[in-house]
């Protein structure tokens, strides 16, 4: 996540308390990134939760994060996965990964969790060359917006049928919602929501949660 939620605090305060609580140390994770110049990338934690739910619901085995920051959207689904589940992350950052692998590490995950450290650009294709396409049951895209559309074509390539891929910040605090969006990052955001909601290869939501949350569903 990156930006500010739209959704007024009162509302977002009512749906943090009918939502399953965050463990302690998932509660430690989020204090100590809130603090961070760059908290506000930190994903909600309904949104967090919306994602264990959903590898729960996939009966999920390999999930693909690309964009990590410190790690709590990744300790959730790591932390809803079986035993033999894996989840490929795709970051750049060794400083904002190290927070993450040490609380990985704490929850006792870490073994489900293949970090790659290079641009995620890279990872994807190399996912695809070593022959990996269809063989994902849920992506989760939440890193550098101007690769987004790459990011999108790549994991419908990677998840199997019926597998879920899931697109943050298309919101874009709102700025993506109006009908010519002012910032170039808010247009490019708009254009894509447009394109996957006319995409005949997925079945698309957006979701009201974080920052805005595309749900598609390749067929």
């Amino acid at each position: 996540m990156a930006g500010k939620s739209p959704i007024p605090e009162h509302i977002q305060n009512y749906i943090n308390a009918v939502t399953e609580k965050p463990t302690a140390i998932q509660q430690e994770l989020r204090e100590r990134t809130a603090v961070m110049a760059e908290g506000m990338m930190q994903v909600t934690h309904d949104q967090a939760a919306l994602l264990s739910t959903l590898v729960k619901l996939c009966n999920a085995q390999m999930v693909l994060e690309i964009g990590v920051f410190t790690g709590y959207s990744s300790l959730a689904m790591a932390m809803a996965l079986p035993p033999s589940g894996r989840i490929i992350a795709c970051d750049v950052s060794e400083e904002w990964t190290s927070v993450a692998r040490e609380y990985w590490e704490r929850a006792g995950v870490a073994g489900k969790i293949d970090l790659r450290l290079k641009a995620a650009t890279e990872t994807v294709r190399e996912l695809i060359d070593e022959g990996m396409e269809g063989l994902f049951d849920l992506a989760f895209i939440d890193a550098d917006k101007g690769n987004y559309e790459e990011y999108y074509e790549a994991s419908l390539q990677l998840v199997r049928p019926n597998g879920l891929v899931l697109v943050d910040n298309i919101f874009w605090s709102g700025e993506a919602a109006e009908e010519t969006p002012q910032g170039d990052t808010a247009a490019l955001l708009r254009a894509l929501a447009l394109k996957i909601g006319a995409d005949p290869r997925v079945d698309s939501n957006l979701l009201a949660v974080g920052d805005g949350l595309i749900m598609a569903r390749r067929r």
